[in-house]
């Protein structure tokens, strides 16, 4: 595959333009690719090391407000099913009763109900994280990347985001003690994204 997704006998006749427009020229709404995106997160384990894995089934939109950024809103869903973390043994445990139920829970999603501009590339939005059925507020920061039209001729805007969860308030309570002393997974998880999206036609 190409670098923007399409067959390699698709030979681009033109380069990326990264540009720094003007944030209003930016309002409209964008589809997530999930080939350019990733969504993240970070698990200490025995209490010495970060696992790390990520979700590979993801769909998402976003509605930017160049002009009142209050307004923009962001929708993610994610199969739960497609979590990888490099290790099948340990996906299969991650898929089980004992954490993310897939069978019966599919789907992680995320509404954002707040946004909110800090100063320069960095923004704030608020949320509803729904996991096994329960809903719990969530706070992400965001850092704007730059917009850029890719050699297909789709307007692309990146975002890079960051957040942290106490997996317990949604549910994800099993563990097992050490003999050192300490729990097997951290209850403290972080999240982390990266986001291209397309704007819609």
């Amino acid at each position: 595959m190409g670098i923007f997704g399409r067959k390699d006998n698709e030979t681009a006749t033109a380069t990326t333009t990264a540009v720094n427009p003007d944030l209003a020229a930016l309002t409209g709404d964008y589809t997530i690719d999930p080939a350019h995106s990733t969504f993240g997160f970070v698990a200490r384990h025995a209490m010495v090391t970060n696992v790390k894995g990520s979700f590979q089934d993801f769909t998402g939109a976003l509605h930017l407000d160049g002009t009142d950024p209050a307004k923009s809103t962001a929708t993610v869903d994610v199969v739960m099913d497609s979590i990888e973390t490099g290790n099948a043994d340990r996906d299969g445990h991650l898929k089980s009763a004992d954490f993310f139920k897939t069978d019966e829970f599919p789907a992680m999603t995320f509404r954002t109900t707040g946004a909110e501009a800090l100063g320069g590339d960095d923004y704030r939005i608020t949320g509803d994280l729904t996991i096994l059925g329960t809903t719990k507020p969530l706070t992400i920061d965001l850092e704007f990347n730059g917009a850029a039209t890719d050699p297909f001729g789709n307007q692309r805007v990146g975002f890079e985001g960051k957040a942290e969860i106490l997996r317990s308030e949604w549910g994800l309570t099993w563990n097992a003690a050490l003999e050192t002393g300490g729990v097997l997974v951290s209850d403290k998880i972080k999240l982390n994204f990266d986001i291209s999206a397309i704007r819609n036609a």
